[in-house]
């Protein structure tokens, strides 16, 4: 019998059976399954050396039986070449269950423990919170489209920068689950940089700093950007600030080496500058955090730049008209370059001090067997240094500049 609408029409379930099936005369292996309840599927039946596979199609109300002839064609045709379609079926819904979601889950549960806290705490957000909208889609099909959208979506959103940090991440993690066989390829690779990053040599003048230090808010990230003047240590080491490293007995700030870029630890001398703002800093209940408000160390770094920012600019527009220019593109980071730069030119900080105050290992006199076995932390010269530096930031603040 050749099945067709009508034909097909006329099939019956013998009494006491829950199915049948019949098979097309003019197309081997393919067929129709009839169900007790009513349903009808076509089907696919073929053999791969001693086993018999069945492909189910479709639903025979939804495919007609000409559209079904021919996918089972297409199918069977495979089979002759040596496929095994019900085998690649499966696999394939095996691979669509590895979700990307999954992946993540994964590799951070893997790398935790191997990188830095705040290398960690970086993978997190982009992998987690920045990739969400991609968690769902399966692994394999993640490819450099859709990692390209994504990158320009975070490029949008949090800046240039920022998309080039979410592809380092993303590349790493395509790396690991290739080497795990969970995927092929690193879609990843052939995708560009949102913006090519050079070494920057950006260094606020004692005009800017000025104005950056007046234009800080009472608030955290107000706070935030003072104490990174007055010590010169990294955005996340002042953002991620705990009460517990505040040594006010000894008046030193205490950054464990889990904290540090370098993983060595580090004392900062407390000035009485730094002292002063760190007593205007509100204990929250719970939080073992000086400055934010979610469950971690501050976040709002973007937002309160670009606030920052734009209110220097509305002053110097008071101050000198609608004309004048608005100040120099510069970044956070900029603030550390900056100490290290005026405490050595303006100051006379020894570069040994200065290397010691910014924990700094790369200057010759911690660097090779140097570094080994000097392990003086110069702690005099750095309080003495930042007492200075200190004293430098107050004169700026203070002079008719």
């Amino acid at each position: 019998m050749r099945l067709t609408k009508a034909t097909i029409g006329a099939l019956e379930i013998s009494p006491g059976k829950t199915e049948r099936i019949v098979f097309d005369d003019a197309l081997p292996g393919f067929g129709i399954r009839l169900r007790a309840g009513g349903k009808r599927t076509w089907i696919v039946q073929y053999r791969v050396g001693t086993k018999h596979r069945r492909v189910t199609l479709a639903n025979a109300a939804a495919l007609d039986p000409e559209e079904a002839r021919k996918r089972a064609r297409e199918i069977l045709a495979k089979v002759q070449l040596g496929g095994d379609p019900q085998t690649e079926k499966v696999q394939a819904r095996a691979r669509a269950a590895i979700t990307l979601s999954g992946v993540t889950a994964d590799y951070l549960q893997l790398v935790e423990t191997r990188l830095r806290p705040t290398s960690y705490a970086e993978a997190e957000r982009y992998l987690r919170r920045y990739l969400a909208p991609l968690h769902d889609a399966p692994v394999h099909s993640v490819g450099r489209r859709e990692v390209a959208s994504w990158l320009n979506g975070v490029a949008a959103q949090h800046g240039p920068h920022a998309a080039n940090r979410g592809r380092t991440c993303l590349s790493a993690l395509f790396t690991w689950a290739m080497r795990q066989g969970i995927v092929e390829t690193n879609p990843v690779t052939a995708t560009g940089k949102a913006v090519e990053e050079t070494s920057r040599t950006r260094v606020l003048t004692a005009g800017e700093i000025s104005e950056i230090w007046r234009a800080c808010r009472d608030d955290d990230h107000g706070r935030i950007v003072k104490l990174l003047l007055l010590t010169g240590q990294r955005r996340n080491e002042v953002g991620g600030m705990r009460w517990c490293e505040i040594d006010k007995e000894s008046e030193v700030w205490r950054l464990p080496a889990e904290r540090t870029k370098n993983g060595l630890p580090h004392d900062v001398p407390l000035s009485g500058a730094v002292r002063e703002i760190l007593e205007t800093v509100p204990r929250r209940a719970g939080r073992e955090f000086l400055f934010g408000e979610s469950a971690g160390s501050y976040q709002g770094w973007s937002r309160a730049k670009t606030s920052l920012d734009k209110r220097i600019n509305e002053t110097r527009i008071w101050m000198h008209g609608r004309n004048t220019q608005g100040i120099s593109p510069w970044r956070i980071h900029d603030l550390r370059r900056t100490v290290v730069t005026h405490m050595n030119e303006n100051l006379g900080v020894l570069p040994h001090v200065v290397e010691a105050v910014v924990n700094h290992i790369t200057g010759p006199a911690r660097m090779g067997v140097a570094g080994v076995y000097n392990r003086a932390t110069y702690a005099t010269e750095k309080t003495a240094a930042l007492e200075n530096w200190s004293e430098y930031i107050r004169q700026i603040i203070t002079a008719d500049i």
